[in-house]
């Protein structure tokens, strides 16, 4: 009987493969859709919150200043990156493992609505960035369309 395979054996290598084609299957979806999820070469997480006139995102982004970071607004899309060199004025050779001389992130943010581009606010304080997007009022912003 010790030459008997395990009834179970088949079920184990069956899970097996379901959790690897699940794996595969997350960081595709977060490759295709989830620019607004998915992280750069750093991480960093976000918040958007409705606050009925204006949305407010909230992103932490501890150690960086105002001039490592920068945001974008392309149509309804908000763009947010930042990168930060570890200034080091050592110039020593003897350093075994340096992990510590460029940081970089970069998130994109598909916004609900329309904002109104020209009444966004940003600012940072102790390493978390606020950007306030006031929304386009119904009717600001649009185009009537002459239908001949």
């Amino acid at each position: 009987m010790a030459g008997r395979r395990n009834p179970f054996d088949h079920l184990e290598e069956l899970f097996d493969r379901l959790n690897r084609q699940f794996e595969a299957a997350a960081r595709d979806w977060e490759s295709e859709q989830g620019e607004q999820f998915a992280f750069g070469n750093g991480t960093t997480t976000l918040d958007l919150a409705d606050h009925d006139d204006e949305f407010v995102v909230t992103v932490d982004v501890p150690g960086y200043e105002a001039e490592d970071l920068d945001s974008r607004l392309s149509g309804e899309t908000l763009y947010i990156s930042g990168e930060r060199e570890h200034g080091t004025t050592d110039e020593r050779d003897d350093y075994l493992r340096r992990e510590r001389e460029l940081e970089s992130f970069s998130r994109q943010l598909a916004l609900p609505e329309p904002v109104d581009a020209e009444g966004i606010e940003a600012t940072v304080n102790n390493g978390v960035l606020t950007i306030q997007l006031p929304k386009l009022e119904p009717g600001e912003g649009s185009h009537a369309i002459d239908i001949e």
